[in-house]
Order: structure tokens, then sequence, then C-alpha cells
């Protein structure tokens, strides 16, 4: 029979916070803030590698990326259905899980659709404040899907963004995004592939990009100082830039391993180097070392940035596990 405090445990109500209400309570602020201390604490702290699988239908994918602390542990699973857009809902979405440490059963189930899309610009954000020349003032967006805007929101915050350049496939969509992006106030034009390489001081892939799509620019475009962030390649075989190009840069990622596997670096030369952001966050690695540099932000996504948030959102909502 268990002890009497075992059973109150084996007793507590599953938590539950609805997409709403984990919506409602997340910024910028405290995305950047989360994604800053998680960053820090893949130097000493426990980051274990994701896990991307692909739903009934091989186009249907969706990621595990668990994660631990010295007081919580959970998994956060992220979906991408494609077909979503015909049922008027969004492609991508995140469901957080928190298990009780006690007695190893789920104690939290987080909705974070939109928490996620906060997250991912906020590692991006942390990215450029680490390694982007003081002075970058015009930013290239190459995509206009769920994640591009909140990447340029997320840089705005640590860059003094002149203009912002939108690049897509597609003109229509280009331009709603521009129009929204407008509408709170920022300075955008929708340009070519070329011209916003040859202009931007910061490049940000945001895509769906596989393995069978080209390269969304050539390396000879990307002028020098440029700092570009790679947040579409998180799975093998995806890819948005030139393998050339990493030959001529600096390159950092969150996980090394995982970047290896299922990041862009999966395309780069067996020689590259990659230093890990936290290194650069705690000053044991350098970064940027002069305005000539090329730096280039490997975002594969990792489970404690999804752990830290969800802990914090908890922690806003006055809700304790």
């Amino acid at each position: 029979m268990l002890p009497s405090t075992d059973l109150q445990q084996a007793a507590r109500p599953l938590l539950h916070l609805s997409e709403e209400q984990t919506a409602a309570v997340v910024d910028e602020g405290l995305a950047l803030d989360t994604a800053r201390a998680a960053f820090a604490a893949t130097v000493d702290g426990t980051v274990f590698p994701s896990l991307t699988v692909h739903g009934s239908q091989p186009h249907n994918r969706f990621t595990l990326k668990p994660s631990a602390s010295t007081t919580h542990a959970g998994v956060k699973i992220g979906t991408f259905w494609p077909g979503n857009a015909e049922h008027g809902l969004p492609r991508h979405h995140s469901t957080l899980l928190l298990i009780d440490q006690t007695i190893g059963r789920i104690a939290a189930v987080l909705e974070t659709g939109t928490a996620n899309a906060y997250r991912t610009a906020a590692a991006d954000a942390l990215a450029v404040d680490l390694l982007a020349r003081a002075d970058a003032a015009t930013l290239a967006v190459f995509g206009t899907g769920h994640q591009a805007a909140y990447d340029v929101r997320a840089v705005s915050r640590v860059r003094t963004i002149q203009e912002v350049l939108i690049v897509s496939r597609s003109w229509k969509r280009a331009r709603q995004m521009a129009a929204r992006l407008e509408g709170e106030g920022h300075t955008v034009r929708v340009a070519d592939a070329e011209e916003a390489c040859a202009r931007a001081d910061v490049i940000v892939t945001a895509t769906t990009a596989d393995a069978s799509s080209p390269p969304l620019f050539r390396a000879d475009w990307v002028r020098p100082g440029t700092h570009i962030s790679c947040m579409g390649s998180d799975a093998p075989g995806k890819r948005e830039l030139p393998p050339e190009l990493f030959i001529r840069s600096r390159v950092f990622c969150d996980m090394p391993e995982q970047a290896r596997r299922m990041g862009e670096i999966q395309h780069a030369p067996t020689s590259t180097v990659l230093t890990p952001l936290g290194e650069v966050l705690h000053g044991l690695s350098g970064g940027r070392r002069n305005d000539h540099d090329i730096t280039i932000f490997d975002s594969s996504g990792i489970g404690l940035q999804d752990l830290y948030l969800g802990l914090a959102l908890l922690k806003k909502l006055d809700i304790t596990l």
C-alpha cells in the first residue's frame, strides 16, 4: 500500500492549460528571457537530442524534444500538418508535457502553439543579439509562413531595424505579410533574393524548404558582415542555405550533435567548426570577431527552451506544480 503522501500525489488532478490560456500571457520579453536562461543552462545542464518522426501520412511530421532541469522534466511535441491550411487551422502546433518528478506521471499538459512561435523567434533574437553587428539595421526575411512575422518582431527588440525586406515565392503572401508588419509600424518592402542578400545586415530563413528544394540564395550574394539565422531546418534532409556559404562563415548552433543530424549543418562540409550559442553567452567561446565576419546560427531547436518557457508561463499564471 502506498503511504498517504504518495496517495495524495497519485490523486493530484492533471493540469491542462489551453492554447487560449498560454497565448494570453506569452510575450516577446518573457520568451527572450527564458531563451537566454535556457541557452545559458546548456553549458552545465543536460541537453537531450530531439527526435523527428511522421504521422500515418509521411507528409505529416512531428518532433519530440525532451528536457530536464534540476527540478523539472518534460517533452514538447511539435507538429507540422501541411493540410491544416485547408481547414483554416495553423500548420504548426505544440504541446508541452511536464512530468511529476515524484511519481513519474504527467502532471501538466500545456498547449503552446502561439507560445512556441514566440519561443522560436526568441532563439533567433538571442543569436542576433550575440552575433550580429551592433549597427545592423536592415533585416531580410525569407518566408511568409506562420513563424516569419514573429521573428521580425523579436529581432526588432534587439537591433534598431530600419527596413524589413520580405522574400517569398508568392507575391500575394509577401504583400499580405508586409501589410501586417506595416500596420505594426515597420518599414517593409518585398524584394527578390539577390537584392535582399545584397542589402541585408541580418538574414532570417524561416521556410519549409526540404531536400528537394534548391538553396534560397547563392553564397556569393551574401556580403561580409552579415548575420544569418536559419530557423527552418529542423529535420533530416531539410535545407535552406547553399553549402558553400559555410566555408566563408563562423557557425553557431544550439546543440552540435543535433545540428549535424537534423539542422542546416547536415549539408555543410564535415570540417565545419560548430560553436554552441550557450558558450558565447557564457563568454567561454568567441562570437563575432569583427565587422567583416559572416556569422550563421543554425537553430534545430532544443527541449530545454520549451521547458523553461513552460515553467515561466505557469509562474506568470501563478500556478505551482
